[in-house]
């Protein structure tokens, strides 16, 4: 006999699982009690918010493909956690949250803490539950195990009420998880793509989603690279085809270059693969007709919810990417001056001018290009200073980028603990702006604690720059609300055990990253960026003239 706190905790063990991030709470003991029992094989994370615990977790199911698992108390600790749980489903990435809720007799009382989670996350989560008898947990973690990881990946949420997780039972834990292997393409199917792409003159592959392994991934290149076809990638997902390939021609997402925007309209095909065709993939939705592209669209998918959601395909094909991308055959076409194009508006991007700032971030994006190992983990929150990191670096084959989807701020930083955890021998680095920063600059504490320390650049500008830049577009001079004093980083990184230093100036930041490449404690940089600098190629004046002149009466 065993109670349920131990019965799902010796199934997540058998599952394979490692590692479980969170806050304790007082309605899921049962479950802490027996992550006593399993330090060393799955380790509990102890982390400072809930809303940290999620990103983490988030972010462990992007870089690991495992299911990243969150443990969060009842009412406050799940409403906190709910950002995670939103991060999770926009960037298809497997996650399992393990809530706590009240017990079974009180429940619909509004008792103490007491939320309907699968009203409050039905739309938010892949799927929602609540255990409602202790001998269940294994058949209900088994499909959370199994939602969360295949056909579009994405969060799964259990509650558990506390009188389940105490009660006993002899029902036996599971003994290992169902493998399921991704559906594959049929030879007609392959066919008729080889058809559509052998007919093109201006064909586009269209890359996305995290759920690739290192086979599928070479295999697409294979195929990209034998077949002369440019391939550009979603939002946030330049680490999932070798940038130095001549095929890579860049991202499409927010700020998309003049040349993507390009080549997605002009594109006579494209073969989308792994593709939820979310706004910013499609700048709102322009670059493709809505319902029916005038574009030839092979859309490729692991859900079958997903062909068709939007735009209707010419082929819709129900496959994984992996399996898909292991059955193409090289076609040929006389687009090879298309490809050479695209890769070269590319590159040409690189070329940003000077910027008007003490530090100027396009030499200390060249320094971190020539410096950084080629498996360096980079990861980012949300704001304009993420055109550094999701812009102006090169991911090889074995570099990753963790940045979400739903341009949450305050992801950067957890997500770079839980890629030290997972990955402890490798170079993590977390772009933060100073307000991103401050949504999560508490899990420092859970870095130190865990032995977890990344790098952290701070691109300290004094404003939330995102906003200002739409502020002075649309209400040009009228400064309202993005402005904000900051405390000592430097100060505050030490505080925490960091190293920590201000870079006040260009010619310093080499030095000071070396610096924090060796020091054994982590390290938080804080970068001096002036508030014009906040676009690459227009300032915060520049913004505002343009504004001001557009309102001028002719």
């Amino acid at each position: 006999m065993r109670n349920g706190g131990k019965l799902l905790v010796d199934s997540l063990v058998a599952l394979g699982a490692r590692r479980g991030f969170g806050v304790p709470g007082e309605s899921y003991l049962a479950v802490l009690d027996a992550l006593y029992d399993t330090r060393g094989t799955l380790e509990f994370v102890l982390c400072r918010n809930e809303g940290g615990a999620a990103f983490m977790a988030a972010a462990w199911g992007k870089l690991t493909g495992e299911p990243g698992l969150c443990f969060v108390t009842r009412g406050p600790g799940a409403t906190n956690a709910s950002i995670g749980i939103h991060t999770a489903m926009q960037d298809s990435a497997p996650m399992i949250v393990f809530v706590g809720q009240v017990g079974t007799d009180m429940k619909g009382r509004e008792a103490f803490q007491e939320i309907d989670y699968r009203a409050v996350f039905g739309t938010m989560a892949k799927w929602v539950t609540e255990v409602d008898h202790v001998s269940r947990i294994p058949e209900i973690l088994a499909r959370a195990w199994t939602t969360a990881t295949t056909g579009r990946p994405g969060p799964v949420v259990i509650a558990l009420p506390e009188d389940v997780l105490t009660d006993l039972t002899d029902a036996a834990p599971l003994s290992g998880a169902a493998p399921v292997a991704e559906a594959a393409p049929g030879a007609e199917t392959l066919a008729r793509v080889e058809a559509l792409l052998s007919a093109a003159e201006r064909p586009l592959v269209l890359v996305g989603c995290c759920n690739w392994n290192e086979d599928g991934r070479n295999a697409l290149r294979s195929f990209a690279e034998a077949s002369d076809l440019p391939v550009v990638v979603a939002f946030r997902y330049q680490d999932q085809f070798d940038n130095f390939s001549p095929c890579y021609a860049g991202e499409a997402g927010v700020g998309m270059p003049f040349h993507v925007r390009k080549l997605m309209r002009e594109a006579d095909v494209i073969l989308a693969i792994n593709i939820r065709f979310g706004e910013m993939t499609t700048d709102g939705y322009t670059l493709l007709d809505v319902p029916v592209p005038t574009q030839k669209l092979i859309h490729v998918h692991g859900s079958d919810r997903e062909i068709g959601k939007i735009y209707q395909p010419t082929l819709g094909i129900h496959a994984g990417p992996n399996a898909f991308a292991a059955t193409l055959r090289p076609v040929k076409g006389g687009w090879g001056a298309w490809r050479q194009a695209a890769r070269t508006a590319w590159e040409a991007g690189f070329d940003a001018p000077a910027q008007p700032s003490p530090v100027d971030m396009v030499p200390v994006m060249e320094h971190l290009r020539d410096v950084l190992p080629e498996d360096a983990i980079l990861t980012n929150g949300a704001g304009n200073f993420t055109v550094w990191p999701n812009k102006f670096f090169k991911f090889g084959q074995k570099a990753r980028l963790l940045a979400p989807q739903s341009g949450a701020m305050g992801y950067g930083l957890p997500a770079a603990i839980a890629a030290r955890i997972a990955y402890p021998e490798r170079t993590v680095v977390c772009f933060a702006g100073d307000g991103d920063f401050q949504m999560n600059c508490q899990e420092l504490a859970t870095a130190r604690q865990a032995g977890a320390q990344p790098i952290v650049l701070i691109l300290n500008n004094g404003i939330y720059g995102t906003i200002r830049a739409h502020q002075e577009k649309r209400y040009p001079g009228r400064v309202s609300g993005t402005t904000m004093e900051s405390p000592d980083f430097v100060a505050l990184a030490r505080a925490y055990g960091y190293h920590g230093e201000r870079v006040n100036k260009t010619e310093e930041f080499p030095a000071a990253f070396a610096r924090a490449l060796a020091s054994r404690t982590g390290a938080v940089l804080d970068l001096n960026i002036s508030p014009e600098a906040l676009t690459p190629r227009q300032t915060l004046t520049q913004m505002r003239e343009a504004a001001l002149a557009a309102k001028e009466p002719a």
